[in-house]
């Protein structure tokens, strides 16, 4: 694994003036990492650390409001988070790239190739996405009642740690250690509440369907059939049969936070995927 001295640069500046903190590793085809609401590119870990070893390029960021990064009072919207990836494609002088994303950071990979193109991408892989659409509409019926989001919200109003505490264990499978649930309720109760509340409507409200039909690119959906947080028959399948050119596969048992519990087998197919195109 080569640690390219040119590749150090620790932030980058975003159109509005904000700093996003930047791991650039290595050299090779890229990877571009995009991690879920909530907590920062370190969500990645396991995968940093294979594929560098593995002889790719590793690029990720903290989105704006999260970890290392600052935390404006705007941009948590689907546009400027959208733009802030733009920016550090542009910025790291990305090209050739897999971008990987997970949960929420799908959406934004979505936003990303409709408003800037692809002219940097090669491929993308979403990992347990929230896309299409999450907020039960007219055209939209089997979606979740936007009643039970705000009462979600306003329950994290009152105790947003109780709440993180209560549902971080889903994430992962009951063989998961303490440390580990420990870990991942840490990343999410740093970031500021008002940042969370904004970012999670943007998953809930932020419709992609016409975007996701549009995208030519090779595409892996990746969805665990225990993931409670993004209900795989909602998102990971209508994300799969809306891509016109994707992958889809299945993980039994799996729930959200697969890059954890299923790391082997996700490597392998992000492997398999990337070799195959």
């Amino acid at each position: 694994m080569v640690f390219a001295k040119e590749n150090t640069m620790a932030t980058i500046q975003t159109a509005d003036g904000t700093e996003l903190f930047v791991k650039d590793w290595g050299s090779g085809r890229p990877l571009v990492f995009v991690h879920s609401w909530a907590v920062t590119n370190d969500i990645w870990q396991v995968q940093h650390a294979h594929f560098a070893a593995a002889g790719h390029r590793i690029v990720a960021f903290d989105r704006r409001g999260h970890g290392r990064s600052d935390q404006p009072g705007t941009g948590y919207d689907l546009d400027t988070l959208a733009d802030d990836l733009a920016r550090v494609l542009a910025a790291r002088d990305v090209h050739d790239a897999t971008l990987i994303g997970h949960s929420l950071g799908c959406a934004e990979i979505v936003r990303y190739l409709t408003r800037h193109g692809t002219g940097r991408v090669a491929r993308i892989a979403l990992i347990a996405p929230t896309t299409p659409l999450l907020r039960k509409s007219a055209d939209n019926p089997d979606g979740i009642d936007n009643a039970l989001f705000e009462a979600t919200r306003a329950a994290w109003l009152r105790d947003f740690p109780s709440w993180v505490a209560d549902n971080a264990p889903p994430f992962f499978v009951p063989e998961t250690s303490r440390a580990m649930i420990d870990w991942a309720i840490a990343q999410i109760t740093q970031i500021p509440l008002a940042i969370a509340l904004a970012c999670n409507k943007v998953g809930t409200d932020s419709d992609t369907r016409a975007e996701l039909a549009a995208i030519t690119l090779p595409a892996l959906v990746i969805h665990g059939t225990h993931d409670v947080s993004a209900p795989i028959a909602l998102t990971g399948a209508r994300t799969a049969r809306l891509l016109p050119r994707c992958r889809y596969q299945v993980y039994d048992g799996a729930p959200h936070g697969l890059m954890f519990t299923h790391a082997d087998r996700l490597h392998a197919d992000l492997a398999a995927f990337m070799a195959g195109d």
